[in-house]
């Protein structure tokens, strides 16, 4: 494996690619930060202030290795400065609200007309169709009303909902771009035309969950099908699911929270054995272990736990780590100290960059890895307009050497039609990133064992639990262990395009299906890896749950706000821990989404640079690695940062005028931070009262009297109820939602939110017709193809009859165990 501090590492796979960033939000920042990362020439437009990003903390991390040149759109000259680089350029992103995007041309029948190999991303917060697509996409409006703040309520103490710090949706929306550019991007290599990609914070926030999606789709249909699980913890703070004692968050010794992630019975035995405590089970009174039947036992048990953890210190435990490969611990940090986790350092996925005004800048490098390093060398951030002048100049050389298109047909198909990829992988995080392609038209064979992959048995009624992360795929079970299934399995890679591993490290190799020995069989096959951890490191044979992921990279501790050390009040500590757990586990939004939305870029990437005759070898993308990515914005790091905005005590906001409040009826999300949104605000709350006052008379008092312009504002959305609410501020392009007070995969699955498009219809062999998640993109041109999910082996013998197996050979096959 090459040196990982070697600089000798190209141009990356994107190079040549011309990108026109317009975006002035975080979806659009990260999606270009991803392709400048990829070797892309991102030029980012700029306002002559400069984009409002250059006052969030990390904005030197999100605006990374682009070129950024001042314009003023309003201005004559400067539109048509940015028509040429438009004509030039091979993919345009903008963050505008349709409206707006429509002002400036980004329809898909202008931009056909004006750019006819352009790829334009849309993203917004919700949507171009349906009855929201006009309205303020602030992060936080569409968690309040898709249900995840209220899926986050176990923040803090009640039944009421919770602020979520961590930017799930503008990661997810950003991700979700990357793939429809680079699926676009495949399908103008055959068209030789561009067209229109759109992404949307509420469905991209779908891809996060997964599997309770279909748990609730199970409840409302068979309410007796199982005992509903309910939040991890009852309104006394006690334990109301066995799952807290295999995911135990405990503090050691000396003050180090870990999580624990002991999910399989013998994990569970040995940690037991370890903590001590499994004399103690043949006592009666934990009969039915783990699942203890009254709250009293089950706290009990917890506090038991826990205090086992206790009576030892972080160097104590990293030794149990060290010498007992079935019981693991992983520590949580914040944003900033996860940078200094082993295996982000062992693989090079932290970075330093020299800034000529901040100085060393301190940061993750790419989300993508290949040949064992980031893709390229990470640049600084531009200065506003750095590079005005020379993008002038290229600009007014607007057409020359742009390939003709005039005799060039576009077609109206998948854009992934044609591209197989071969799924060697279980549960969600890896899996649902090949569903993602599947969505966009790929052909997905998953290989299972015999017995299928776990995820289709975590939940009690059959096939729920895998249905999401199954959807599109074709099923060929068979057992590698065999020599016969890894030749089944040899014949397969020969004829597809792609290869998926999620392996921990060394199985791959171990059973005769890594890199090497199947590009060995097929030269041209794009292998990419989406380990927990690692292909190789101190960490990459560690087992890698979403919780624990969550832990290592600063996502738990973004949510819960739970920093330093733990109190020594018990009950404190008990609620530290409550936090905690919803900061990672809370399965709405956590790792093992952010993960799934990196993979898929890593396939596409991989694909496209294969079709530009790139090769890349040792392609990876890791669960650790994309969680500290979609954290760039509290992870970057350099001397006088400004601190970030941070959430109140009662996790209702972070601001007076960015936070919930309760109406008459419920709770209501109020967005409206920046300055120019103030009048419209005081105007949709009728007449002003107490706001009249000169204590809330310019935006610095109002920073300097936030408290109380929140009690009077409180005051005030108390009198009515939160629908009116919703509909006298909107009326005023003032962001204000009704807060959804039920889990977000249940509400997202309702007739409201499947007329606004970001549900749709499919027909699964489980569950019959029933509502999806809708693809995370919509193509002018192309299409998607959102499938329902598969049966275990359902595709084994079409796909052996492919292979050139007659049914006597299958039906010997599946006589000798290894196929089903």
């Amino acid at each position: 494996m090459p040196d990982r501090n070697d600089d000798d590492r190209g141009e990356g796979p994107l190079h040549g690619i011309v990108v026109i960033d317009l975006s002035t939000t975080l979806p659009g920042a990260q999606a270009t930060q991803f392709l400048a990362d990829a070797g892309a020439d991102v030029i980012l437009v700029e306002p002559p202030e400069g984009n409002r990003l250059r006052a969030t903390p990390g904005w030197p991390g999100l605006l990374r290795g682009k070129r950024s040149i001042a314009l003023d759109l309003h201005d004559g000259t400067d539109r048509a400065t940015l028509d040429g680089l438009l004509a030039r350029a091979d993919v345009a992103v903008t963050t505008m609200r349709p409206a707006a995007a429509e002002r400036l041309g980004f329809t898909a029948e202008q931009l056909t007309a004006r750019y006819p190999r352009l790829v334009a991303a849309l993203i917004t917060g919700w949507g171009t169709h349906g009855p929201w697509a006009d309205r303020k996409g602030y992060e936080a409006l569409v968690l309040a009303k898709s249900g995840v703040l209220h899926s986050k309520h176990q923040l803090t103490t009640g039944p009421d909902p919770a602020y979520v710090t961590t930017p799930y949706a503008s990661f997810a929306a950003a991700q979700a771009a990357v793939h429809g550019i680079l699926a676009a991007l495949l399908e103008r290599e055959e068209s030789g035309l561009g067209q229109l990609v759109e992404s949307d914070l509420v469905t991209a926030v779908g891809a996060y969950d997964p599997y309770n999606w279909f748990y609730e789709l199970v409840l409302g249909r068979f309410p007796d099908a199982f005992q509903p699980m309910g939040a991890a913890f009852d309104q006394q703070g006690r334990p109301q699911t066995k799952l807290l004692y295999a995911m135990l968050i405990a503090a050691t010794a000396d003050g180090t929270w870990l999580q624990f992630a002991q999910t399989a019975p013998r994990l569970m035995r040995a940690w037991l054995d370890e903590l001590g405590l499994s004399t103690e089970l043949a006592d009666p009174k934990w009969d039915g272990f783990p699942m203890l039947p009254t709250p009293e036992l089950r706290f009990e048990w917890w506090n038991k736990m826990i205090s086992k953890v206790g009576q030892r210190t972080l160097k104590e435990w990293e030794e149990v780590f060290a010498r007992n490969p079935d019981v693991f611990g992983e520590q949580f940090r914040t944003p900033d100290e996860a940078l200094d986790h082993p295996q982000l350092v062992h693989e090079g996925r932290v970075v330093v960059v020299d800034d000529p005004d901040l100085g060393p800048v301190r940061q993750p490098s790419t989300l993508v890895h290949a040949a064992g390093r980031p893709l390229t060398r990470i640049r600084r951030a531009p200065r506003p307009g750095e590079h005005t002048q020379e993008l002038r100049r290229l600009a007014a050389t607007r057409g020359d050497g742009l390939p003709d298109t005039g005799t060039q047909q576009g077609r109206s198909g998948h854009p992934l039609t044609g591209v197989t990829v071969l799924e060697l992988g279980v549960m969600y995080a890896g899996p649902y990133g090949a569903t993602l392609l599947a969505d966009l038209g790929a052909r997905v064979i998953k290989v299972e064992p015999l017995e299928g992959d776990l995820i289709r048995t975590i939940m009690a009624f059959p096939e729920a639990g895998g249905a999401k992360a199954l959807q599109g795929k074709e099923s060929i079970a068979v057992d590698l262990r065999t020599p016969e299934g890894l030749e089944i399995l040899r014949e397969l890679a020969g004829r597809a395009d792609v290869v998926l591993q999620c392996y921990r490290a060394g199985v791959a190799a171990r059973i005769g299906v890594d890199e090497a020995s199947l590009k060995s069989i097929n030269p041209d096959l794009v292998y990419v890896n989406a380990p927990g951890y690692g292909i190789d490191g101190p960490y990459g044979s560690k087992p890698a749950y979403a919780p624990s992921i969550g832990a290592a990279s600063g996502v738990s501790v973004t949510d819960a706000q739970v920093v330093g050390h733990p109190a020594e009040d018990r009950d404190q500590l008990l609620r530290q821990a409550r936090q905690l757990y919803a900061g990672g586990t809370v399965p709405a939004v956590q790792s093992d989404g952010m993960a799934a939305l990196g993979v898929a870029s890593a396939l596409l990437l991989g694909i496209y640079a294969k079709r530009r005759g790139i090769d890349l070898t040792d392609i990876a993308a890791t669960m650790l690695g994309t969680s500290t990515q979609a954290l760039i914005a509290y992870n970057t790091s350099y001397a006088g940062r400004p601190a970030q905005p941070h959430v109140d005590a009662e996790f209702r906001g972070v601001g007076a005028l960015y936070r919930m409040y309760p109406a008459s009826d419920g709770w209501l999300f109020l967005a409206a931070p920046a300055e120019r949104e103030w009048a419209p605000l005081v105007a949709g709350l009728g007449d002003p009262g107490e706001l009249a006052d000169e204590r809330f008379a310019t935006s610095r008092s109002r920073a300097a009297n936030d408290d109380r312009l929140a009690e009077a504002l409180a005051k005030i959305f108390a009198t009515r109820t939160k629908a009116e609410w919703e509909a006298d501020l909107t009326a005023q392009d003032v962001g204000c939602v009704a807060v959804t007070q039920e889990p977000a995969e249940r509400h997202m699955q309702g007739d409201e939110f499947y007329d606004a498009g970001y549900a749709v219809d499919a027909v699964s062999p489980v569950f019959g017709e029933h509502r999806r998640l809708a693809p995370l993109n919509r193509f002018s041109r192309s299409t998607t193809k959102p499938e329902a999910g598969c049966t275990l082996g359902q595709h084994t013998d079409a796909l052996l009859r492919a292979l050139g197996y007659d049914q006597a050979r299958i039906a010997g096959l599946r006589d000798a165990g290894v196929v089903r």
